[in-house]
């Protein structure tokens, strides 16, 4: 897979030369050779690296930062899908199909409906509040509650009906920032339906990666949004990614989940540290961002101190 992307990569670059492709948008390499790993061991893809760095510190534009996201992670978190099917690390088809149902119908609902009406402020403060919120996740995952399922504890429509919906709100935010779904529909999978994280981290990967793919096809076929510096971003990442991605996955299956856990807590309060500073707020963008925030942490904290799943013998 990694040959063969490279080598695409090279012959279509032959005129423009590959090399100088990267050293003109080498920022954005380094970027997502970090961005690749945390998408790849983690449940936040790699645009919770790109879209904060991309609209911070190199003044990229939030609506060219998600559909880079979206672009690159179809190719990464593909790559690292691959390699998790391949390996046969375990993953939960049900949670993957049912929450893509919702996914879809919610990333296309957020491009089309919700993010040409959203100002830029806004947007970034809604990414922040996403990752933030998530916190609550970390926190309550190294409290050392019991994730004792291997896969979806029930198969009833209720949980079906869930998946579908958490799907869909995490596929319009997917749609907004370029990442989300794989962070909503874990949180679902560990605070409530209490699976493990060795299961729920690669299932949201694959679960990003569809969404991903249907979001960059969707800019491209239909929006025509690819624009050619976008397209310059995403051939200067697309050789680290497909190498990156595979390596986060690996490792993630031999890492504990208190290192994961730390690890992303520093990139969260990078990333919360960082919007408190630059980002200029208007009443507006407080009030949407401290509600958004406070809805999503009462949810997980709900989830979280339901107790139904924990009763269920594991399958």
């Amino acid at each position: 897979m990694i040959a063969i992307v490279w080598l695409v990569w090279a012959y279509y670059l032959t005129e423009s030369e590959p090399c100088a492709t990267i050293r003109r948008n080498w920022q954005v390499s380094l970027t997502m050779l970090f961005g690749s790993f945390i998408a790849g061991a983690t449940s936040e893809g790699g645009g919770a690296v790109a879209f904060p760095v991309f609209t911070k510190l190199l003044g990229v534009q939030p609506q060219d930062a998600k559909v880079f996201s979206l672009a690159i992670q179809s190719v990464g978190m593909t790559s690292a899908s691959l390699l998790i099917i391949l390996l046969r690390i375990p993953v939960d088809w049900q949670v993957i199909r049912w929450a893509t149902l919702g996914g879809v119908a919610g990333i296309i609902l957020g491009v089309t409906k919700l993010a040409p009406v959203i100002s830029p402020e806004i947007t970034k403060m809604l990414f922040t509040v996403l990752v933030s919120s998530f916190a609550v996740t970390l926190f309550t995952l190294n409290q050392g509650s019991q994730l004792r399922h291997q896969q979806l504890p029930e198969s009833r429509a209720v949980e079906y009906l869930l998946l579908v919906l958490f799907g869909f709100m995490g596929g319009i935010i997917s749609g907004l920032v370029g990442n989300g779904i794989d962070i909503v529909t874990f949180s679902l999978m560990v605070l409530l339906f209490r699976m493990s994280e060795k299961v729920a981290t690669p299932t949201s990967v694959l679960l990003m990666a569809i969404n991903a793919v249907v979001g960059f096809l969707f800019y491209l076929f239909v929006l025509d949004g690819f624009t050619v510096q976008v397209k310059d971003y995403w051939l200067a990442a697309v050789p680290v990614v497909v190498v990156g991605a595979p390596v986060g996955a690996l490792l993630c299956s031999r890492l504990s989940r208190h290192t994961i856990a730390r690890m992303l807590m520093v990139l969260i309060a990078i990333e919360l540290i960082s919007s408190l500073v630059i980002i200029k707020f208007d009443m507006a963008t407080i009030v949407i961002s401290l509600f958004a925030f406070s809805c999503l942490s009462c949810m997980y904290f709900g989830m979280y101190r339901t107790n139904y799943y924990h009763s269920i013998l594991v399958k």
